[in-house]
């Protein structure tokens, strides 16, 4: 008998299959359910796995009960933007928030308690000027490599730099959506990322890294490999810059990232030359003010900041080369002084090429006067790094930070890349992809905390080595590394 085939019996026709059953539907839906569900599993294993092979896998490192707050006792804090160390209080962290900085014992009975054995808690550090997707690669590797490459050594990257503290970024310039993605979802371990997507230049300019053999561009040439994958995005006149930095909102910028002068790593750019008309900055300044957010620009020279600053730029890249004049102009414009600690030491971006080389050093004879100019007259200002198609580098990001102690006090350096820091980041606005505030211990912030073995007050050189002395990091509330 074939299977669903009626037969006739005393009673009549009967189907002795089952098949259209309530009883066998209802099986069968159990049963596709569960291959569902593991072949759903064994996807996501694979990919653990994956990442596993990098040092990523998304583990979690203290068991924390779901849906009980936690509460951090025992401890003194920097919160940021007092230039004093407190005590006596307990930081209370509910829903990946900072519920409640309360008087010490007076915490409620159903927290999670991490006792921090009298050590030092600050928030989690933010490095303004980073390029996630090419801080560990070449300039050659960076040119010519596969994309995919370049995002997987990134997304090893973006763990090891939560590891050292840093749980949030803003990252000036590279393909970063991806990784910023797959951060927030879970995937693997990193911090926040503000991204700005594709650097916009001009050509010629410091983020043209075409060629010569490639020149001249003309029209239906296929843009270059920088281009292609989101690295650099070139264009002339205010109707070209109005679309590139549309795509770069389009794709999820929350900040535009303009290069208005010449750069250190590129070959063909002078280091004092202007770059972009202030047409061409009004341009993208106003089509990021209609999405509520701003431009930031990479720039060394008076003429190049001031150029910026009229057009409306609230950011200034690097800087290193501005006279007072151009300082004044910052302060009372209300901008932002995204400056890094270039000096030409053993932490430099290698540059091999005596092009760059020259450059190189005209900045780093720059940055103490910089500093010091720029703190006297009382300019805004966040700490960077720029680690940048630099191999092994980013290992100094910490270091890189301990270096301000050399111009300022060690809570007013480490308040440049907390609460300062936080509200440059802040002027996304709307396009703030975590809406909250960053860089602070204070009710209602996000629960970026660390626990040192340190002391700010008087060094904060333990922020060299996270390895040793970053005891337990805490990101939006979940723990991603604890020694206590």
């Amino acid at each position: 008998m074939k299977c669903c085939e009626a037969v006739l019996t005393e009673a009549g026709w009967i189907n002795p299959c089952l098949c259209g059953a309530p009883e066998t539907q209802a099986a069968m839906d159990r049963i596709e359910a569960d291959i569902t569900r593991r072949q759903l599993i064994g996807g996501m294993s694979a990919v653990v796995g994956m990442f596993a092979g990098f040092g990523l896998a998304p583990t979690e490192v203290r068991a924390q009960s779901p849906g009980r707050p936690t509460l951090l006792t025992n401890l003194r804090f920097f919160d940021g933007q007092t230039l004093s160390v407190q005590t006596g209080r307990d930081i209370l962290v509910d829903g990946g928030r900072i519920a409640a900085i309360l008087p010490a014992g007076t915490g409620p009975g159903d927290a999670d308690i991490i006792d921090c054995g009298a050590r030092t808690v600050t928030p989690g550090l933010i490095d303004c000027h980073w390029h996630a997707t090419l801080a560990s690669v070449s300039q050659t590797a960076a040119l010519t490599q596969d994309i995919a490459l370049i995002h997987l050594i990134s997304g090893q990257e973006a763990g090891a730099t939560l590891r050292r503290g840093f749980t949030t970024v803003r990252d000036t310039g590279g393909p970063v959506f991806g990784l910023k993605t797959a951060i927030d979802r879970g995937v693997l371990p990193g911090p926040r990322v503000f991204p700005s997507g594709a650097m916009i230049s001009q050509t010629s300019g410091h983020g043209d890294f075409r060629f010569l053999n490639t020149l001249p561009r003309m029209p239906g040439d296929p843009a270059d490999h920088t281009e292609r994958t989101g690295v650099a995005a070139i264009a002339d006149g205010r109707d070209e810059v109005l679309r590139r930095t549309r795509e770069q909102l389009m794709k999820g910028a929350s900040q535009i990232k303009i290069m208005a002068g010449g750069g250190v790593s590129s070959l063909y750019d002078p280091l004092d030359t202007a770059q972009f008309l202030e047409e061409e900055m009004d341009a993208a300044v106003r089509a990021a003010a209609d999405w509520g957010t701003y431009v930031c620009a990479h720039v060394y020279t008076p003429e190049g900041i001031q150029r910026s600053l009229r057009a409306g730029v609230k950011s200034i890249e690097h800087g290193q080369l501005a006279d007072t004049e151009t300082i004044k102009m910052m302060r009372e414009e209300g901008a932002w002084w995204s400056i890094q600690p270039f000096l030409a030491d053993e932490d430099a971006n290698p540059k091999s090429d005596p092009i760059q080389q020259a450059k190189q050093k005209q900045v780093a004879e720059g940055t103490i006067r910089a500093f010091e100019e720029g703190r006297a007259e009382g300019v805004n200002m966040a700490f960077g790094t720029d680690i940048l198609l630099n191999p092994g580098g980013s290992q100094s990001q910490g270091r890189q930070l301990t270096k301000l102690a050399r111009f300022m006090a060690p809570l007013e350096a480490l308040r440049m890349a907390t609460g300062a820091a936080g509200e440059l980041l802040a002027l996304s606005g709307p396009r703030d992809p975590y809406q909250g505030r960053l860089g602070v211990l204070e009710e209602g912030a996000h629960a970026d905390l660390l626990v040192w073995d340190g002391d700010p007050e008087t060094s904060i050189d333990f922020i060299q080595d996270p390895e040793t002395n970053l005891r337990l990091g805490m990101k939006a509330g979940r723990v991603f590394k604890e020694t206590l």
